[in-house]
């Protein structure tokens, strides 16, 4: 036992690379003992990762990773230790899946306007069963040839601001953490290294169970920074490589970034004083 726990990694039921059994090898492979799959709008990797998991000896979190914004800013909210068959909370994840579906075609829609010859139908043979995303039409496009790198599709093409970018449908935070809370989980602010103070602050305030301290994106400086604020606040910390895989390039993340089991056992106690 390593004691190492990473709570935010994706499966090909979003936008991951590998399937939950090979991310749950590559995660015993790398020394960790719990795992969270957080894929996007999607928890249909969860109970199958959980079975795997009990022949590695890797205990599997449900998890998911959800998207809202505020003040027109888009934010990332993770969930744990919810009951991923929820009525509710899936929903709520077909309704945003179908979302993630409209946004894509109009994304291959501005793209075919300034001159690429894509369809739908190529972004679709890649997202397959997933939840469809612009990861899945930037790997397209380079499959097809259509653009030297994967991350030249978001700069040039489909990130924020750019010729083919759509907004996506969002929540509230209010009803995020609400949607989470009711199906008996844990919701979290994730990767916060890019929010000011103050937007970190409302969000407090609107009722998350706590933050992201340790990710990739994270200065020594702002885990530092993060930590006092979950202690100044008496909230969780989570933390994980936020793990991909293929054209992210992102292999040795998993096994490096990670938070302890007792982050878990807090976790859990919260849960159990929620429910007290």
């Amino acid at each position: 036992m390593t004691g190492k726990v990473d709570l935010h990694t994706h499966t090909s039921y979003s936008d991951g690379f590998y399937s939950p059994n090979e991310l749950i090898l590559k995660a015993k492979n790398s020394g960790i003992d719990i795992i969270s799959i957080t894929d996007h709008d999607n928890v249909a990797g969860i109970l199958e990762a959980i079975e795997i998991g009990k022949k590695f000896g890797i205990e599997v979190i449900p998890g998911l990773e959800i998207s809202s914004d505020i003040k027109d800013r888009e934010i990332h909210i993770l969930a744990y230790f919810f009951e991923p068959e929820n009525p509710e909370l899936e929903r709520y994840l077909a309704f945003f899946r179908e979302e993630r579906l409209k946004r894509a075609i109009r994304i291959v829609n501005k793209l075919k306007s300034i001159g690429f010859n894509i369809k739908i139908e190529d972004v679709l043979e890649r997202s397959q069963n997933s939840a469809v995303g612009r990861p899945h039409i930037a790997q397209t496009l380079l499959d097809m040839g259509l653009i030297s790198s994967y991350y030249e599709a978001f700069n040039k093409y489909i990130g924020n601001g750019c010729p083919a970018y759509e907004k996506k449908v969002h929540l509230s935070p209010q009803s995020a953490f609400k949607i989470i809370n009711d199906a008996s989980g844990l919701s979290f602010i994730a990767h916060p290294g890019y929010m000011t103070e103050s937007l970190l602050k409302e969000l407090i305030t609107a009722g998350v169970d706590g933050i992201e301290v340790i990710h990739p994106s994270h200065t020594p400086q702002q885990i530092k920074f993060y930590r006092g604020i979950v202690n100044e606040y008496f909230l969780l910390e989570s933390g994980g490589s936020d793990f991909h895989g293929g054209k992210r390039e992102d292999e040795n993340n998993l096994g490096k970034y990670f938070v302890s089991t007792t982050v878990v056992d807090a976790m859990r106690r919260r849960l159990l004083k929620n429910t007290a």
